[in-house]
């Protein structure tokens, strides 16, 4: 029986791993340690609640559930899940990481319960939403750039503006703050813009650095 568990808990976070380092490859918030672990850990909590309380359910007067501890692996993951979301100017990133996560908690249930065929399906599924998905989506969906960049020339705004308008381009924040010193005014911009493809955010990289007085100091 000692090999059977060590067997799953190491299938458990060898599939959590590979998951991991997809999101390690793309430089996410959680890489193949967190996603080994969580695996692991889910594994390993349904296996005590399976075999771990078999030495008191025969005495009178015990009743247990085995699934009421592996059931607290899903809600107790949400706390990992949300370290991993971020929000800054109502650009919204982690999410698919958290949902790797929590996935990955799945598969560990799965091959702790002796599930294996089910935990290696769904690893692929996983791995192949996260790679597929992304190569449909970068041909036919939107990206997200955040930019942040300052400029003494007030005319730049409009040109840049006018500039993501024309390209189809969608703003989802936009702020601006205007500093005023003895000799010159620079105005601070922030924002967060939808576009069609990458080629649409090297060309806007590309025109704001070709204007006149003006520093990129942040872009996501």
């Amino acid at each position: 029986m000692l090999w059977e568990f060590t067997f799953r808990l190491f299938l458990a976070g060898i599939l959590g791993a590979v998951i991991g380092l997809e999101r390690e490859y793309r430089a996410k918030e959680a890489g193949f340690r967190t996603h080994f672990l969580v695996s692991l850990g889910s594994a390993l909590i349904m296996i005590v609640s399976q075999y771990g309380f078999e030495g008191v359910l025969g005495e009178n007067g015990i009743g247990l559930d085995p699934s009421r501890v592996a059931a607290q692996v899903v809600s107790g993951i949400g706390f990992i899940g949300a370290g991993t979301i971020i929000i800054q100017r109502q650009f919204v990133r982690g999410l698919t990481t958290a949902a790797g996560i929590w996935a990955t908690s799945g598969i560990g249930l799965a091959i702790g319960g002796g599930l294996y065929g089910v935990g290696i399906v769904a690893t692929t599924f996983t791995l192949l939403g996260l790679e597929l998905l992304s190569i449909i989506f970068r041909k036919v969906g939107m990206h997200s750039i955040s930019l942040e960049f300052c400029t003494s020339e007030e005319n730049n705004l409009k040109k840049i503006t006018e500039k993501i308008t024309s390209a189809n381009g969608r703003f989802v924040s936009y702020s601006v703050k205007k500093e005023i010193s003895e000799d010159k005014i620079l105005y601070h911009v922030s924002m967060v813009v939808k576009t069609r493809d990458n080629r649409d955010e090297k060309e806007l990289i590309l025109f704001l650095q070709g204007q006149p007085n003006l520093i990129i100091e942040k872009i996501e």
